[in-house]
């Protein structure tokens, strides 16, 4: 059976940390959409490794990982991960394979994110630039490259042919990038991909599952951030739900089994959108630097504010989430009070629905307050053992959502993770 692993939120939740503790219980890690925008940080022995195309179960010796079709690929950025994470005495040659249905960021993907970026002026949607909504606009087009494309004879034939015709927008754009330095990296990580182990990622992850293997589907960014019922049009390019596995690995809904959702226990955002229960303030400000909220891709500070419990019904809806993990949990030692959004009232009626269109609503968030817990949490290592208060907010979350929440996260080492 496949389970899924998905971020609940605006991204940031914590899924690579998540993903990575629970791969050794399964046979396959399958990344099924995204692409390197993402940042999923891991801790392994008191040092950091961010991923951002390569999937969270490549520590496990027992998983071989997939990169679903789902997912656009940067050849530089892919070949700069994979040459860390072999330094770290990983053989990825043994354990990591790549769909030959993944589409391929160009270089003219990057410089036209750039010029659309530009263009927008204040109502730049926020993009980290690394060209993955034209790749995605290209793949819908009918227009893209594949990994598969590097094995023919005629792929830069192919390249030229893309390249000219995003010249072509650039000039509309008026924008000019010199891209000769990105286009000699990149053809350099061609070559490298051609070296990979590039199967027929629909028939590979079809025989596993018949043959009785397990597998985690692991997604990135967050469900508030999906293509279609996102906070629209400052979303990704991409289905982040629990739908897109099927379509970003080739399985069908029948091997679906749990979907674990991962939420934080307040809520951040980094980039331009709506946010309804953003904090301008003090609190807002202790949360991003207790938290140390800033991007794992970018560097770029996340906006902050409490957990909203409106939109994680909404996602945990939409994916059909059977168990919440919380993460981040230990960051709200810091506050004696704190709070979750129950509803939303606009217009001066209260409703527990997100609107049509976050953008336009004037939302003042309901809040439910809690007393906070002064215990340091960190060093907790059963959840029998966590504050009561840390215990009551819990359960009201539980009751809210009608989903357990099953684990929680109280900081950034894999054993910092208790099962309920």
């Amino acid at each position: 059976m496949v389970d899924v692993l998905l971020g609940l939120q605006w991204g940031d939740e914590g899924k690579g940390k998540i993903v990575d503790y629970f791969a050794g219980q399964y046979d396959v890690i399958a990344r099924f959409q995204g692409g390197p925008n993402a940042g999923h940080t891991l801790y392994l022995n008191g040092q950091k490794v961010v991923l951002h195309t390569i999937p969270s179960g490549v520590f496990h010796n027992n998983c071989v990982n997939l990169i679903g079709n789902g997912v656009v690929l940067d050849p530089v950025t892919f070949q700069k991960e994979y040459n860390t994470i072999s330094a770290l005495g990983i053989d990825l040659k043994k354990n990591l394979f790549i769909a030959e249905k993944t589409h391929i960021i160009v270089p003219t993907h990057r410089a036209l994110d750039k010029a659309s970026e530009l263009a927008k002026g204040h109502e730049k949607i926020g993009s980290t630039l690394k060209g993955i909504g034209p790749a995605y606009m290209d793949k819908t087009g009918r227009n893209g490259l594949r990994i598969g494309d590097v094995l023919r004879p005629d792929f830069n034939t192919l390249y030229d042919k893309l390249k000219q015709k995003h010249l072509q927008l650039l000039g509309n754009y008026n924008f000019k990038e010199d891209i000769s330095a990105w286009e000699e990296e990149f053809f350099t990580a061609v070559e490298f991909l051609r070296g990979m182990n590039i199967v027929n990622g629909e028939y590979f992850i079809n025989d596993k599952l018949n043959a009785g293997k397990s597998v985690l589907a692991e997604g990135a960014q967050g469900s508030m951030l999906d293509v279609d019922f996102g906070t629209y049009p400052f979303v990704t390019s991409s289905t982040t739900l629990s739908a897109g596995v099927c379509t970003g690995l080739g399985v069908a809904p029948k091997w679906i089994r749990e979907v674990i959702g991962v939420t934080k226990a307040y809520c951040t955002r980094v980039g331009s959108g709506p946010f309804p229960t953003e904090l301008h303030d003090e609190t807002g400000e202790l949360l991003r630097k207790t938290g140390n909220e800033f991007g794992a891709t970018t560097g770029r500070p996340r906006r902050c504010g409490w957990m909203d419990l409106v939109a994680l019904h909404y996602t945990c809806m939409l994916s059909g989430v059977t168990q919440l993990v919380m993460t981040k949990s230990d960051v709200l030692d810091a506050f004696k009070e704190v709070s979750l959004a129950t509803g939303y009232e606009i217009k001066g009626k209260t409703t527990q629905q997100v609107p049509y269109d976050l953008n336009d609503a004037a939302i003042k968030p309901v809040y439910k307050a809690f007393k906070g817990w002064t215990n340091k949490t960190a060093g907790v290592r059963s959840y029998a053992a966590l504050p009561q208060e840390m215990k009551t907010y819990l359960a009201f979350i539980e009751s809210y959502m009608g989903i357990p929440v099953a684990y929680v996260s109280n900081g950034p080492e894999r054993e910092q993770i208790l099962k309920k």
